[in-house]
């Protein structure tokens, strides 16, 4: 298995998170749902789902971070991170995403066999915001819950600790700014 780590900033609506965006290649070779979902159950990642793809719309959860498996074929997403504001990246089976709450995700393309499985960290529910439709104190709302978030304690393929987000900075470029202006929101 292979880790790619992908950092973001808070854009407009959309919160984005200070902990990476995770990328476990080869995490679950061959992938399979039942290897998958039981992969994420045994580390604490419960409420599990398997669809088809993900939402084919722009859409964050401030309620909880999200891990997505890809269980068979392969996924394309649209992730609210990078220089640019938007990256493009493709996930194959066996290929798991660990998603901080915040961060933007979209579907933009799937194999027609596709299967993602989702889970949430004890099991947490999860919410749907679409940034388009968020007004100033929703999204204010919004980042406040994300901000309370705990840290889960399992990585939910390893089931290590999440060293990616434990040893991330409190503060970086940008996230100081927009941690005043919560601050001064209250």
């Amino acid at each position: 298995m292979t880790t790619e780590s992908y950092a973001s900033t808070p854009g407009k609506r959309i919160p984005n998170n200070r902990l990476p965006l995770l990328v476990h290649r080869n995490a679950i070779p061959g992938g399979g749902v039942e290897a998958v979902k039981t992969c994420f159950k045994n580390n604490g990642w419960s409420n599990n789902w398997e669809y088809p793809g993900v939402y084919t719309y722009a859409h964050f959860h401030s309620t909880t971070h999200e891990c997505l498996g890809c269980a068979r074929g392969w996924m394309e997403f649209n992730l609210s991170i990078g220089p640019d504001g938007w990256t493009r990246l493709r996930v194959t089976a066996g290929d798991v995403i660990v998603m901080p709450a915040g961060v933007s995700h979209e579907d933009v393309g799937h194999s027609d066999d596709n299967i993602m499985c989702g889970g949430y960290p004890g099991g947490r529910d999860w919410d749907n915001i679409q940034p388009e439709f968020l007004s100033q104190d929703l999204y204010l709302q919004a980042c406040k819950r994300i901000m309370a978030l705990p840290i889960p304690d399992k990585d939910p393929v390893s089931g290590e600790a999440l060293h990616h987000w434990l040893d991330a900075p409190s503060s970086t470029e940008g996230w100081n700014d927009w941690r005043d202006s919560l601050d001064r929101s209250s």
